[in-house]
């Protein structure tokens, strides 16, 4: 069993809305100069769940069911940040208005730039949403450390899912982490550089055919934990020979240059602390029992 510092951490509640769908105008260009007018981020996606396929869908960087944010008026204000980064992938999401009071649901992932929290609820839940609702999320992660292997970074993760991840700890400090894929660094694109792993995603761009077929990426769902090899995230996103980062797909593919599916760090080795195991069953929604494989 890992030793983590969970009863040091700082258990917070903050508070959400709906951020409804945004449009950036009235056609986005492609890679290959052809212009698209289809759905992008925001509001109460009723069929595109956890589990489902990243790719495929007639929308460009579609978010799973329902995306939250603390103010969509002022998304770089220090409130929404915190919000933002307090908020951890696994964490519990609670309904504190509205028609569906109460009910709850798990954040599954997080879109940096528009600065969206991303939250899983049973169908029969987003059945009853009117788009008026606030949301309580008891944030809780940030912080956490593994006794075991202080080479490896912990960011946007709840003690509890890292705990059913499957990890092992191996000889040297090193930890073993199942995942669906391996990513190669040098595909990385829109969000690369940026100084915060704690907050966002950053995005596996997929502009070409044959490295998509190559390394099977057609086959990502949301959900699913990936290794990025040679991606250092201790204090930022960069390159780093050697170094593995594990996160997970948040949103779906893009048509645009330098994007596609978005990646959420969960942890980071810049010392290759990390050994990545494939398991193609490696996914959230498998592990939870929530979106597409939900058993209630």
């Amino acid at each position: 069993m890992l030793k983590l510092n969970e009863n040091r951490l700082v258990k917070v509640a903050v508070t959400g809305k709906v951020s409804p769908p945004l449009r950036y105008g009235t056609f986005e260009v492609d890679a290959d100069g052809k212009g698209h007018s289809l759905p992008s981020v925001g509001g109460i996606v009723y069929n595109v769940k956890a589990g489902d396929s990243a790719f495929g869908w007639r929308g460009d960087h579609i978010e799973p069911g329902v995306s939250i944010i603390h103010d969509d008026e002022k998304r770089t204000s220090s409130k929404n940040q915190a919000f933002h980064f307090l908020t951890c992938i696994g964490n519990e999401v609670e309904i504190t208005s509205g028609p569906a009071k109460g009910a709850k649901g798990v954040v599954s992932g997080m879109h940096g730039g528009v600065e969206h929290v991303l939250v899983d609820f049973e169908q029969r839940v987003l059945d009853k949403l009117n788009g008026d609702e606030k949301f309580l999320v008891r944030a809780y992660g940030q912080g956490l450390q593994i006794a075991e292997c202080p080479e490896v970074f912990c960011y946007n993760l709840d003690p509890a899912l890292l705990k059913k991840m499957q990890t092992k700890v191996r000889p040297g400090g090193v930890l073993e982490v199942p995942v669906a894929a391996k990513i190669p660094a040098a595909i990385m694109g829109s969000g690369l550089g940026h100084p915060d792993p704690a907050t966002g995603d950053y995005d596996i761009t997929t502009q070409d055919p044959k490295v998509v077929k190559r390394l099977g990426l057609k086959d990502l769902r949301f959900g699913d934990f990936v290794a990025v090899m040679d991606a250092d995230n201790t204090y930022g996103r960069h390159y780093y020979e050697g170094a593995v980062t594990i996160a997970i797909i948040s949103h779906s593919d893009s048509f645009v240059s330098g994007h596609g599916p978005g990646v959420t760090t969960l942890l980071s080795s810049k010392t290759g602390k990390i050994k990545p195991v494939m398991q193609p069953n490696a996914n959230l929604a498998k592990l939870l029992h929530i979106g597409r494989f939900r058993t209630r």
